[in-house]
Formats: structure tokens, C-alpha cells, sequence
């Protein structure tokens, strides 16, 4: 498989002048999960996702289940258990999901600090799995990521009933509570008639900053250097995002538009001296309690998180 960036990715890398490093680093993406990386992906609790809807709109999400529910046996395709019974259907991963559409995973074990990103598309679905087709698979770097540990729920099977879900446009007091509480957040993007992504955003508590109801900040670190999500964005603005409240095992989903920021003012040393931000306009939210069938153990915070002056 030959690589190659779309013109979003590389206008990025560009302005950034990291092109040189991006195309070095771009020989590890590759069209089949290497071997080592089935294991890892076939042990996981849970991924995060990245799917478009019936009306267009880009959501980001997660899913959970027991070890072996995600599996790569040939390397070729991710296979995901999921029978009708246990497809929350308050979650956007399941809305609009038809074969052939386009689905970004992200395989992240905060634990290990360890993560593997797999872009395809649907080539099978029945009531029993998902079966995405793998068009780019490669690892990830281990910054921002803090170290948690899930604990399952007794019992062979995690529980999938919905809990309540509130929606809305502008954040409530609730949904802009979790935000200012967070350290991890997913994003959702894709350029124009190409893959979409699912990728890791994690910073300071606190590190997404509630601008207005509408509008929310988010500090863009020094990472691997291919832009992916940043290139999308230069191409099509419209996004996802999902924000997990780990003492809760809340999930707040967002869906909108961003714009990258350029060369800002950055006094208290937020994005880590890279000088760069997106801002994120919300179109649509909503909040589903008791989301994640799972409890956190929060170990410890990611060593490469930027020291933010007051």
C-alpha cells in the first residue's frame, strides 16, 4: 500500500513545518492490522467511533463490551459482537450505519497509555456484528493520555440498557459542568469523500474551555505530526465530539463545526508553545446517563500534559 496525505492533511503540515516529519512517520500506516496489534485490539473493553448520520452530522462515540467483542482475525477487517439487544439505542454509532458507509475506530487502552487507529468502511452488518473493512490502520503516540483503569460489572455480560438522555443546542448546567470537569475528550472528522477518523484529545483538567453556550476552546498540542484530524478540518469542518465523565459513566456527544486557530496569544502556555487552538461551535448535544458500562480507577496524568501557568 502507497500512502498519500490529502490536501488538507498537507496544507497542515505545510503551515506547521512538520511536512518532512509526516511523511516519515507515514510509513507505518498500512491497510491491515499488523500482527502484533491483534492481540491488543481482540483484549479491549472499549473503542471510540466515528460515524456520519442520515442528516449528514459527524458524532463521535464509544463502545463497550467484554474482552474478545472486538476482534481482527485475518487483519483485513475489525469484526464487532454486538446483537440487536445490546445496541444502545441512544447511541449515534447505531444511527444512520448502513453498509458502506464510512467508520473510523479508535482502539485506546488508557491503562497502558497504548492506542491503534483503524479507518474503513461498513461490508457487513446483520443482529449479531459489524464487520468494517479496513482502508488505513496504524498505530498512535501515548501523549495526553491519562492512565485509568476499567473495572467491568459482575456478571458474564455488560449491562446495554439506555439510561435517561437529555438533549440540547446550548449547554445546560450540566453538560457545561462535565465539560470543565474533563481531561479526555474524542473527536469525529473527515475530509470530503474520504475516511472518516476517530482520535484522542487529552490535556489538564479543564483543558476544554467553555467560550459561551455554543462555543467551546480546545488547545492543539505538539503530536505525531500527520494532522489528520486538523487536515480533515481544513477540508470540512464538520465534527464530533464525545466527552466521558469517568466517575459517572456519563457520555456527552456534540456534534458541529471548528475552526483552527492559528499564531495565538498564549500567555499561560495552553497549547503546550505550539500557539494553536480550534474552537468548536456547537449545532447539537446530548447527554446520556449511564453510558458506560464501566468503573474508572484514575492512575495517573499524562506526563506530557502542557504546565499551564495562572
Amino acid at each position: 500500500m502507497t500512502f498519500e496525505f490529502h490536501e488538507g492533511e498537507r496544507a497542515v503540515q505545510a503551515r506547521a513545518g512538520e511536512a518532512a516529519i509526516a511523511l516519515r512517520n507515514a510509513s507505518v500506516i498500512t491497510d491491515t492490522v499488523i500482527a502484533g496489534a491483534r492481540p491488543f485490539i481482540e483484549k479491549q473493553v472499549m473503542v471510540a467511533t466515528a460515524t456520519r448520520n442520515h442528516r449528514g452530522q459527524l458524532w463521535a462515540s464509544m463502545l463497550f463490551g467484554q474482552p474478545g467483542f472486538l476482534r481482527s482475525p485475518e487483519g483485513r477487517s475489525i469484526d464487532i459482537s454486538a446483537s440487536l439487544a445490546q445496541r444502545q439505542t441512544d447511541n449515534p454509532f447505531w444511527q444512520g450505519l448502513n453498509l458502506g458507509t464510512q467508520a473510523g475506530l479508535l482502539f485506546i487502552e488508557l491503562s497502558t497509555r497504548r492506542r491503534y487507529r483503524v479507518n474503513g468502511h461498513v461490508e457487513h452488518l446483520d443482529d449479531w456484528q459489524i464487520r468494517v473493512a479496513i482502508d488505513e490502520a496504524y498505530p498512535n503516540c501515548p501523549k495526553y493520555i491519562q492512565r485509568r483503569h476499567p473495572h467491568a460489572p459482575a456478571g458474564d455480560a455488560m449491562p446495554a440498557e439506555a439510561g435517561p438522555v437529555r438533549r440540547g443546542q446550548a449547554l445546560d448546567e450540566a453538560s457545561a459542568a462535565l465539560i470543565s470537569a474533563a481531561d479526555t475528550l474524542f473527536i469525529a472528522s473527515g475530509a470530503p469523500a474520504g475516511s472518516l477518523d476517530a482520535s484522542h484529545r487529552g490535556g489538564p483538567t479543564g483543558f476544554i474551555e467553555r467560550l459561551d453556550a455554543r462555543r467551546l476552546r480546545v488547545p492543539d498540542y505538539a503530536g505525531n505530526s500527520l494532522y489528520n484530524t486538523l487536515g480533515n478540518l481544513a477540508l470540512d469542518p464538520a465534527c464530533g465530539l464525545v466527552v466521558p465523565h469517568f466517575a459517572t459513566g456519563r457520555l456527552l456527544h456534540l456534534t458541529g463545526r471548528a475552526r483552527l486557530l492559528w499564531d495565538q496569544a498564549d500567555p499561560q502556555g495552553l497549547t503546550g508553545g505550539t500557539g494553536r487552538f480550534w474552537e468548536f461551535e456547537i449545532e447539537e448535544w446530548l447527554l446520556r446517563e449511564q453510558a458506560m458500562a464501566l468503573s474508572w480507577e484514575f492512575l495517573d496524568a499524562s506526563p506530557f500534559n502542557p504546565k499551564v501557568s495562572t
